[in-house]
């Protein structure tokens, strides 16, 4: 009785364990791409001279991204694949990795 319990229980704890790979890459791209929209939207309505000289520098990685309404949009989907991809993939190894591990 003891090891079925101790095999089920090890079970239990490795399905709770995992990640959903396309739930976290959603989660993360969604958090990455509303920090660029609010960010470049608040630099707009804060106004000034120079507009956000450093977030400008994001339009050197997202091509067509600058620091304006329209930006912000294209700034929001780079964001949103770009978290999509960095969250999928850091689910996905951690799932692969508590795969290794289980099987030793």
């Amino acid at each position: 009785m003891d090891k079925e319990q101790s095999t089920l229980e090890k079970i239990v704890k490795t399905r709770l364990t995992r990640l959903n790979a396309v739930v976290s890459g959603l989660v993360t791209g969604v958090i990455f791409g509303l920090i660029v929209f609010i960010a470049t939207n608040w630099l707009l309505l804060k106004g000034g001279e120079p507009v956000g000289p450093h977030l400008a520098l994001l339009g050197q990685f997202f091509l067509g991204y600058t620091v304006s309404f329209w930006g912000s949009l294209v700034g929001l989907l780079y964001g949103l694949v770009t978290g999509f991809i960095m969250g999928f993939a850091v689910a996905f190894l951690y799932n692969v990795f508590l795969n290794l591990r289980h099987k030793q």
